[in-house]
């Protein structure tokens, strides 16, 4: 039993599932009110308020004037789990999540821009019944993750920026196993835990985009996030001695999780004075994402030494292809929509049950006073279903997961 309750390392991940904000893997994309109503088409070229700093700090240099937007998403996911194996069904793994952010946008001169940012990239809250029989592959996994980010824009020459910013990311983790059908091997509850960890980190990063403005009507934005490797110190609680030999014992535990590097190009284009149109292709690295794995010199984890747990992932390169339309309908109202594809990103897993996604959207601004707007969007992802299989200490499922997703979104701009 020993053996087996070890193998328990390779069933459990620290981030991600399709709960982030239904974006591949555990990628959050939510940015802006203005945005969610085109699904995102557009968005390093666009550049209509702040919140493009999110997406190219090159596109500063399009405002003659300070702007400051603040923006905030919920998302209402319905995602359900079932184990075929087990007749078990978790209903609705995550819960609603609000995704904030803030965006200044200063310019210096004609050649100079500066802005400060503070969104999110990453982040994931799901959660299965402490019941559920394959309690050592489900459970709670929380991440949440904010980026603050200065930046600078410079106008190469006419028509053409470029831009950089640094980023300070601090992370924050949570998780938890229960033992489930486990239970009765101890003599305790299927709702009783398992394994736990808990620990934050910070880590730099860096991006970097390019902005391209043909002329008032055509303009094309290029941008680049970096890797972070978010090195995680805190605590790890092993329940039943089968990790560190003692029941109940409590260590340090340290874990590195690599949130994946992005890219983005988009275009923006007037058809006339009154109907405009936005695309974007992202690209997200999730092939570099290869593994998480949680370290104590106490461990002793599927005979390696020294590690806690270890799950071993299976990620390729990611791709969503976006496409909206924007249009005037009067002097103070503009209305947008827009679909998209979101490619998944790795095999499904209970923690990380990825799949095809397609976005629908719907949105307008409401320019309601002099100098100041208002955003509004929704969108409607909706998944493939999935049938998976996945190793555990109770079997291997199989697995059917569904979800789709609400989205909702409201968005403040002021021009100085």
């Amino acid at each position: 039993m020993h053996r087996h309750l070890s193998r328990l390392t390779a069933t459990v991940a620290l981030a991600g599932s399709a709960a982030g904000a239904l974006g591949a893997g555990f990628q959050v994309s939510e940015h802006s009110a203005s945005g969610l109503g085109r699904a995102f088409a557009g968005e390093a070229a666009i550049a209509e308020n702040a919140a493009v700093l999110a997406r190219n700090p090159a596109a500063m240099n399009y405002f003659d004037t300070m702007q400051i937007s603040v923006a905030g998403t919920a998302v209402i996911p319905n995602i359900d789990v079932k184990d075929k194996s087990n007749s078990q069904t978790a209903e609705g793994i995550a819960p609603t999540a609000l995704v904030p952010g803030a965006y200044y946008i200063a310019p210096v001169n004609d050649v100079w821009s500066f802005g400060l940012a503070l969104y999110t990239d990453y982040g994931v809250t799901t959660e299965y019944p402490k019941d559920w029989a394959a309690g050592d592959n489900g459970g709670l996994t929380g991440l949440k993750t904010v980026k603050l980010s200065p930046n600078f824009s410079f106008r190469l020459y006419e028509g053409l920026s470029f831009g950089f910013g640094v980023a300070l990311i601090y992370g924050d983790a949570e998780l938890e196993r229960h033992l489930g059908a486990l239970a009765p091997l101890f003599n305790k509850k299927p709702s009783d835990l398992l394994i736990s960890m808990s620990g934050d980190a910070y880590d730099w990063g860096w991006n970097t985009g390019l902005f391209y403005e043909v002329n008032d009507n055509h303009r094309f934005g290029l941008t680049y996030k970096s890797e972070v490797n978010l090195k995680f110190e805190g605590d790890f609680k092993d329940y039943t001695g089968a990790i560190t030999g003692t029941e109940g014992l409590k260590v340090d535990g340290n874990l590195d999780l690599l949130l994946p590097a992005i890219a983005e190009f988009a275009g923006y284009h007037d058809i006339d004075k009154n109907w405009s149109i936005q695309y974007s292709v992202n690209w997200t690295q999730w092939s570099r994402f290869k593994e998480i794995r949680a370290t104590n010199p106490i461990c002793n984890a599927q005979g390696a030494a020294g590690v806690c747990f270890l799950k071993e992932e299976n990620y390729k390169d990611s791709w969503q292809y976006s496409i909206g339309a924007t249009t005037d309908v009067a002097d103070e109202w503009k209305i947008r929509f827009g679909i998209s594809y979101d490619e998944r990103a790795g095999q499904p897993t209970l923690s990380i049950p990825d799949a095809n996604r397609y976005w629908l959207s719907f949105g307008s601004t409401w320019d309601f006073a002099e100098h100041q707007s208002i955003d509004a969007g929704y969108t409607f992802i909706f998944s493939e279903s999935n049938t998976f299989s996945e190793e555990g200490l109770t079997g291997s499922g199989p697995y059917e997961a569904t979800g789709n997703a609400s989205l909702f979104a409201l968005q403040y701009n002021y021009s100085f």
